[in-house]
């Protein structure tokens, strides 16, 4: 771990000289020395690389047959808390150096393509549109601030993991992500907790120089040994994070999130609308076991539709994610919006599921099925809870719009297929105007007819027609 070097080794810590430390500057102006290895030692990055490419060679001799590992974080967390820039001497030292010309060049020639919130903090062109930079230093190039202390950290941190993992790759190339603490303040931000909890909005306050938008694209160019990089989402809006971490068309995957029922209904938004590979919940083994953890009945069903789900996730437009909150006086409109998607040849409109009670809350994945029957048919697979689905046709000659057939489907453990469990109609279409993915348990608020069934598999397929004139 970067952020806090407590797990290296007693040697490690006792050679300061050869492993030199992070020197903080306090509110008080003093420095004070840390537990963190500055990245900006080579001996540090080589004895890293070295350690990490001989656990890499372990890994392969233990595990290459058998690929129980498939994916490996070489640090965690990297960047500095307390300060937003490493003020060791051998720091200081370089950030009075020239800005090396790499990173020049990378920025003067990918501009445009760089995250906004990059941008934002630097007037990139004009500053780099005048001056000798061989002989500018960091100061001099991007001007003070805590905002070019945390590009100074990114761009020495990035290099540094990038060393480690390469020396790893060279010994077993698995697949390779950095996770990174976000920062918990701006738009980006969902939470109601105090900054103690999480940190803030300025470097330092969140670690300086870890993978987030300010950095995002310093890592992706200087740690190229690295496969994708993560963040890890515990206050922060989810969906804004999922966008965020999109950048430059890399897949998501959410290495920490929160562990409670809230955080697992939006792995649905996240693998559904932006293809993430993955989302791992911190602290798992800390949830009850069995049905009584909130995840397994979501790993569960999602392992039932896996298969189904890498395969839309190649085809452009083909899958839709989405989640309800529960209803409260603070989130009434905001979190009951509808989600309008266009698949084959219909509009589709997913909304909060219709219950004569209180509605609750909802999750799930729709997938357009490659193959119909019927012309002017299209058949969806819905993957979920709590929601129901409307649909329209896009073609203007179309004067109505129907529900040809909705069936409830159910894994086949020995085929590992999707069977037909029952034909669902009447009540379960409101007379065939949507299909209902219902909750476990309706709130029918002492309405005596059941007419919202209670959530079952969880799986149905539905096929809808239009006729033209």
């Amino acid at each position: 771990m970067l952020g806090m070097s407590n797990y290296v080794p007693s040697w490690v810590k006792l050679a300061p000289d050869r492993f030199p430390r992070v020197w903080l500057q306090g509110t008080s102006n003093q420095l004070k020395a840390t537990e963190i290895i500055t990245p900006l030692c080579a001996a540090s990055a080589e004895a890293d690389a070295s350690a990490f490419a001989t656990l890499m060679k372990h890994l392969r001799e233990l595990d290459e047959m058998h690929s129980t590992v498939i994916l490996v974080q070489p640090e965690n967390e990297c960047g500095i808390l307390g300060d937003s820039r490493d003020r060791s001497e051998i720091a200081e030292l370089v950030y009075g150096q020239p800005v090396p010309e790499d990173l020049v060049a990378f920025l003067e020639h990918d501009w445009d393509n760089l995250h906004p919130d990059l941008k934002s903090h630097f007037e990139m062109p004009h500053r780099l549109a005048f001056g000798d930079h061989t002989k500018s230093t960091w100061a001099e190039t991007f001007g003070e601030g805590p905002y070019t202390d945390e590009l100074f950290m990114a761009y020495h941190y990035a290099r540094y993991v990038d060393v480690v993992a390469r020396a790893g790759k060279k010994e077993y190339p698995l697949p390779m992500f950095c996770n990174f603490w976000q920062n918990y303040n701006g738009e980006g931000s969902d939470n109601d907790f105090p900054v103690l909890a999480g940190g803030g909005g300025m470097p330092g306050d969140y670690p300086s120089g870890g993978g987030i938008s300010n950095v995002l694209d310093i890592w992706m160019h200087f740690a190229t040994a690295i496969d994708f990089i993560s963040p890890d989402v515990y206050l922060n809006d989810y969906i804004h994070i999922c966008e965020t971490y999109r950048h430059r068309n890399q897949p998501p995957f959410i290495p920490e999130q929160r562990r409670d029922e809230y955080g697992a209904r939006r792995l649905w938004k996240a693998i559904g609308s932006y293809h993430a590979i993955g989302a791992c919940p911190f602290g798992v083994d800390s949830l009850p076991e069995g049905e009584m953890c909130t995840y397994t009945r979501h790993f569960e069903l999602l392992s039932y539709v896996s298969d189904l789900v890498l395969e839309a996730q190649q085809r452009p437009g083909a899958i839709v994610g989405f989640f309800f909150d529960e209803i409260t006086e603070d989130n009434m409109e905001s979190e009951d919006q509808s989600t309008v998607v266009e698949m084959g040849e219909y509009r589709v409109t997913i909304e909060r599921s219709f219950v004569t009670g209180r509605p609750g809350p909802g999750y799930g994945i729709v997938i357009l099925h490659q193959e119909n029957n019927y012309p002017n048919e299209t058949k969806l697979l819905l993957i979920g809870q709590g929601f129901q689905a409307v649909f329209e046709s896009l073609d203007l000659r179309s004067y109505y719009t129907g529900i040809l057939k909705f069936e409830e489907k159910e894994f086949n453990t020995s085929s590992g297929k999707l069977d037909t469990l029952r034909r669902l109609n009447g009540d379960e279409t409101r007379s065939g105007q949507f299909v209902i993915m219902p909750n476990d348990d309706p709130d029918y608020a002492g309405f005596p007819i059941s007419i919202t069934i209670p959530g079952r598999t969880r799986i149905a397929e539905c096929s809808i027609y239009s006729l033209l004139k």
